[in-house]
């Protein structure tokens, strides 16, 4: 398998499985616990580090559906507050956005990766990341965020995001199968598919992102809602990593570090 490199951090292959810790500067997002305000961000980046992130992803617009929607500018602004205080961090940052606007604006501050739900769909966007030069963590997508549903059209959309990045030279790629209600033909159990069968995105040879964060899939399982859909998050992430993910996004940094490491000494044994 092709490994990809964050910054300083090797994804993928033999390495360790890696951990993105999640830092929303959206007030919209569906998991209230993860809205950190702008002058807090440098704070809670920190103590991600401490509890054992190897990646910080910073987003500014909330994607989940039924969220207030925000302008592209608005967005920007977000960013410009957010990222000029993270300067000078020493872990790698990722910024999660779909429109090429906001990315050419988190292009002008000390990022390491770009975070497309929108999987290269955008011309314009794609172009930019790949001049770039930075690496792509890639959603599925055939023409809008998280419209393929279930595996079988997974596997479709990522074949689909391979070609964009092929046409347009982008190499360093990490893989996100898409786990999450994107749009409304989506079902819980398209969900479950995805995670039942998250071992076959392997065939594409590219590291996997694993991105289920207390995600609604949990949720309605559970009759629970966001804040208290830890545990069942982290049952599901044990079985993503056992499945071949190779980083995991998650807004839980200490709970998921004492996970992975544990998953870690299983294998090793």
């Amino acid at each position: 398998m092709r490994t990809t490199c964050i910054g300083s951090i090797r994804v993928g292959g033999e390495n360790p499985v890696r951990l993105m810790g999640v830092i929303n500067t959206s007030p919209e997002s569906f998991f209230s616990g993860s809205f950190v305000p702008p002058d807090g961000v440098l704070a809670a980046a920190e103590q991600m580090i401490v509890a054992g992130a190897d990646i910080i992803d910073i987003g500014a617009r909330s994607t989940a559906p039924g969220s207030r929607e925000i302008s592209v500018s608005e967005e920007c602004e977000r960013l410009k507050i957010c990222l000029s205080g993270l300067v000078g961090l020493g872990i790698p940052i990722s910024v999660d956005t779909m429109h090429a606007e906001a990315l050419e604006v988190a292009l002008r501050y000390d990022i390491n990766a770009i975070n497309d739900i929108h999987g290269l769909a955008d011309e314009s966007y794609a172009r930019i990341a790949a001049e770039s030069g930075l690496p792509v963590i890639a959603m599925a997508a055939i023409a809008a965020p998280g419209d393929a549903c279930g595996a079988d059209e997974t596997m479709q959309a990522l074949a689909i995001v391979i070609e964009r990045c092929r046409k347009h030279d982008i190499s360093d790629l990490i893989l996100d199968p898409g786990v999450g209600r994107w749009v409304p033909e989506r079902t819980f159990e398209d969900d479950w598919d995805i995670c039942r069968r998250f071992s076959e995105f392997a065939t594409f040879e590219k590291p996997l992102l694993g991105a289920i964060s207390r995600k609604s899939f949990i949720g309605d399982l559970l009759g629970k809602p966001a804040e208290e859909r830890l545990f069942g998050t982290l049952a599901a992430t044990t079985l993503l990593i056992d499945s071949g993910a190779d980083m995991i996004r998650t807004h839980d940094i200490q709970e998921t570090a004492d996970l992975i490491k544990v998953c870690g000494e299983m294998r090793r044994r």
